[in-house]
């Protein structure tokens, strides 16, 4: 259009007389040299037959810029009628359940998360009650969710993501981690109940701290460290006090602190652009192949020599292989959910659904198996608790405040 409009002027007969007779009134009087200060209107203007330059067009007013119009005011006419259907057509359109009504499907996400893990925790001891094989039934875990993998990226539900030899090497470690991680807590859930684990496991911040400050260099601030006293308090009265008190269960929840403590520091290690639903699932295979043989090893023997022979015997065949495949199942299910769960809050909402949720299975593990518990043990799970709760509130507000430097 600039070329059409510039070649039309030139072309106008008598141009060049009105040009010089311009000359000669100029050279004549002073007149200030014209210079446009604001948007030209109706597609702009030609002054003396010179090229108009993209700057003239995009140069503000003084009035536009104390107040500025917005997009639809400085459009032509013509073209904020066409914006203005355009955005009637896109509000007119069909508004999704999930996006009509996010808050209610989140709390539905949140609530089938605590619901899945007090399912799979009372399953769980239930099957250790009359099979007490730990690190046989951490394989089962694992063995169930990664058939629930392949089929599901057999049907492409999620699709699959590729995977090469950068990203298993730093998938890696973190799998051995989450491997030895879940081995130990099912040993702990086997030697004792299932709220003491989960009370010695209300430490894990405590470690991850101090992973944070010391191996990977982090300065972590005075507060976060006042507020994991309660914790250590708090379990120390819980374990003095524990009528199913052992060191093999207390140690094994220790060892698995350490673990997850370890799998979050090669995790942030590993960052990746691959979804949650493919990540989790590549590591639940690596893992599963890490807790095959110490099973074998420790637990192989007698489990061919009366292991599951004593568990037919006590509940039946079909029970016995219905309970590994639902347990296995849960679990999966449990944690893959919880994943896709945090990705939709914000760092506070994460720290009181953790707290939350491990509230909720020490509640249900008591209720479902009847463990009687000391005044003293009741008073240091629940300060354990409150400490947890008070290093997540003060953690999670931290990390809003450094998301928020870096944006701005």
């Amino acid at each position: 259009m600039e070329s059409r409009v510039l070649t039309g002027a030139t072309a106008i007969r008598g141009l060049p007389l009105l040009q010089k007779r311009a000359a000669r009134f100029t050279a004549n009087r002073s007149v200030p040299a014209l210079k446009p200060t604001g948007a030209f209107k109706d597609g702009g203007s030609l002054l003396w037959g010179k090229k108009l330059r993209p700057a003239i067009l995009l140069e503000a007013s003084p009035a536009s810029a104390v107040s500025p119009v917005t997009k639809r005011e400085s459009l032509p006419p013509c073209l904020a009628a066409t914006s203005s259907q355009a955005e009637g057509n896109d509000s007119a359109g069909p508004i999704g359940f999930f996006e009509k009504y996010p808050a209610l499907v989140t709390g539905f996400f949140f609530f089938m998360w605590y619901l899945l893990n007090v399912i799979f925790n009372i399953l769980n001891k239930r099957i250790y009650n009359y099979f007490p094989y730990p690190y046989f039934v951490s394989v089962i875990h694992l063995f169930v969710g990664v058939a629930y993998c392949l089929v599901s990226w057999t049907v492409g539900l999620p699709k699959r993501a590729p995977i090469d030899s950068n990203l298993l090497k730093l998938l890696i470690p973190v799998a051995v981690c989450h491997a030895l991680g879940h081995v130990t807590s099912n040993v702990s859930f086997a030697a004792v109940a299932v709220s003491f684990t989960h009370t010695i496991k209300a430490l894990e911040p405590f470690f991850n701290a101090a992973a944070s400050q010391f191996v990977l260099g982090q300065q972590i601030p005075i507060t976060l460290w006042l507020s994991l006293a309660p914790v250590v308090l708090g379990v120390s009265m819980a374990s003095l006090t524990e009528l199913s008190f052992n060191w093999t269960g207390f140690i094994s929840a220790m060892i698995s602190n350490i673990s997850f403590t370890y799998r979050s520091i090669y995790s942030k290690k590993a960052m990746t652009d691959m979804d949650s639903t493919n990540l989790y699932a590549y590591i639940s295979i690596i893992a599963l192949f890490v807790c095959i043989p110490p099973a074998i090893i420790f637990e192989g023997p007698q489990l061919l020599k009366h292991g599951f022979s004593d568990a037919i015997s006590k509940v039946g065949l079909t029970k016995f292989i219905s309970d590994l495949f639902w347990v296995g199942m849960f679990y999966h299910l449990y944690n893959q959910l919880a994943t896709n769960t945090l990705e939709r809050v914000a760092p506070l909402t994460h720290a009181v659904g953790n707290v939350l949720k491990r509230v909720f299975v020490i509640g249900f593990s008591i209720l479902a198996f009847g463990n009687k518990i000391s005044l003293q043990t009741g008073i240091g799970t629940s300060i354990a608790i409150a400490g947890v709760a008070m290093y997540s509130f003060i953690k999670a507000k931290m990390e809003e405040e450094k998301r928020q430097m870096k944006a701005a």
